[in-house]
Parts: structure tokens; sequence; C-alpha cells
């Protein structure tokens, strides 16, 4: 005999099995990205025309993505500079962008708050869950079967992992938030003859009706104003 009560490596089991769910349960309090859709479809190059095609994201925190994308058919090459394209308000006004980690930094504070709540959420239930696998683990190692201080001890490891690795997602969501916003914003590129360059460029958040680009001509060096509709 081993000192076990019936069924008692059964119930060992059981707690074993609730422990590493919660435990897995504490891994994914990680925040989505913040921009959720990217948009797939881009301008097309047009023979002898330059054509252009903006489309505004839902606002993160206070900032709002715009994605901005420049086709050329032309024989002519132009450069697009995120900093020559604005959005225009109600009032007529030029709205200047936001430099991307300017605008990562405000639209995090959205997504930590995201990510805090979805933390705290995934944390409270899986935090039940480990409480009640602790329980039954130290009591079942008490009754006997493995040694108690080695359950006991596998067991408040567990639940201490949980807690600072629901933290440690907590910073890897913030992370992918800056790094996506980062990878996503429109760089400074040449726009050759059927290329087509796009990429977000990010507003305070407001209330505008069209979006503007000044494109320069590298050959020329003049420049060209383009306006769309904010959509």
């Amino acid at each position: 005999m081993d000192g076990c009560a019936p069924g008692g490596n059964v119930r060992l089991r059981s707690n074993w099995g609730m422990l590493a769910i919660a435990v897995g349960l504490a891994g994914c309090g990680v925040a989505s990205p913040p921009i959720k859709n990217t948009p797939q479809v881009v301008a097309t190059p047009l023979t002898g025309q330059l054509t252009t095609s903006v489309q505004a994201a839902p606002a993160v925190g206070d900032v709002v993505p715009v994605y901005v994308s420049v086709a050329n058919g032309t024989d002519e090459p132009r450069t697009i500079v995120p900093s020559q394209v604005f959005a225009i308000n109600d009032a007529g006004e030029r709205v200047a962008p936001l430099p991307p980690r300017e605008a990562a930094r405000q639209a995090g504070g959205a997504g930590e708050l995201k990510a805090a709540l979805a933390s705290a959420a995934v944390s409270g239930v899986a935090g039940g869950a480990v409480g009640a696998g602790m329980g039954a683990i130290a009591g079942a190692g008490l009754g006997g079967g493995a040694g108690p201080g080695a359950l006991i001890g596998t067991a408040i490891g567990a639940g201490t992992g949980m807690f600072s690795g629901a933290e440690r997602g907590q910073s890897k969501a913030d992370q992918q938030a800056n790094e996506q916003i980062g990878g996503l914003a429109l760089k400074r590129e040449e726009v050759n003859r059927n290329f087509t360059v796009s990429g977000y460029v990010f507003f305070p958040k407001g209330n505008y009706r069209e979006v503007e680009m000044v494109l320069v001509n590298r050959e020329t060096g003049d420049t060209q104003s383009i306006r769309e509709p904010w959509r």
C-alpha cells in the first residue's frame, strides 16, 4: 500500500491539469496590434497619370492612422515625404502628421489600457484556477503520494510565474504595438514609373474632410499638390 486514498492519483492528475490550463491562460494576456486591419488594395499606376488613394482607419487612442497610397504612371519620378502629407480640417486648415514615434506613444496609451484590462481579466480567471490548484495539490501532497514540499513548491512557483508572465506579456504587447506602428508608417520614398508606394501617416484625432499630399518632382524639383477626400 502506498498510503494514498482510492482515486487519489486521479484527483492529483486532475489538479495538475487544472494548474497547467491556468498557467496557459496566464500567457494569453497579450494585446492585439492597435491597427487591426491593414488595407490590401493600393493605388494602381495608370499610363500618363499620377494616382493616389487614402483610407482612414479607426482611431487608436488620440491618433487616427490614415493609409496613403501613390502610384506613378508617368515618366517623371516623384518623391513622397511623410511630413508633407496633411489632413485638412473643417476650417480648411492644414494639420501636420505626427511622427511615428510620437504616434506610437499616444496610441500606446490606449493599447496599454486595453492590454491591462485584458491581462487583468485573464489573470483573475487564471488566478482563481491556480489558487484552487495549489490548494488541491498541496492537500494531495500532504495526504501522501509525492513529497509535499515538492508539490507545494511547484504550485507556488507556478502561481508566481503566472503573474510575472502577465507583466512580461504586457510589456511585449506594448513593444509589439510600437513595432507595428513604426513598421507600417509611410517612409520617404521615390515613386518611379509604374511604382506604387504605400504606408500609414498619423494625425491627431479630429474632424477632417481631405488629405493633401505634396509630391516632389525629382527631376525638376517642382512640387505637386494632390487632395483626396477623407474616407
